[in-house]
């Protein structure tokens, strides 16, 4: 699979991801009526929580391998719902109705949610 064809299946497995979070998990929300809204609004949302975790996830591994290594991993579940709620503060300075209520239930388990199904979506696209 070519790189960009590559980064467009992860962009748009993410963006599913997200939608579905929004209907799925609570605390999550994403207001608006309009189906075209909906679709640049969750991609717009993704291509956000991929630069937040392009950026943030090397700085904070380096700086807190003692603490994953620590907690053995379990630390990463905090890390990564820390980053789904920065994502939902920037989505809403951007002005987009994309929203995350709170640290638990919404962050937690929507970063959870939305890691799973993008893993699961990239085993059945990311096909060579």
């Amino acid at each position: 699979m070519g790189f960009m064809k590559g980064v467009l299946v992860r962009l748009l497995a993410t963006a599913f991801a997200f939608w579905l979070a929004t209907l799925i998990i609570p605390g999550i929300t994403l207001d608006t009526d309009s189906t075209g809204q909906v679709v640049l609004t969750v991609i717009l949302v993704a291509v956000i929580f991929g630069v937040v975790n392009a950026v943030l996830q090397p700085i904070i591994k380096t700086l807190g391998c003692g603490l994953y290594i620590l907690t053995l991993g379990l630390i990463a579940i905090v890390v990564n719902a820390l980053l789904f709620l920065l994502t939902g503060w920037i989505a809403e300075q951007v002005d987009l109705p994309f929203d995350v209520e709170s640290f638990w239930p919404a962050a937690v388990l929507g970063a959870l949610f939305v890691s799973l199904v993008t893993w699961v979506l990239g085993l059945i696209f990311d096909r060579d």
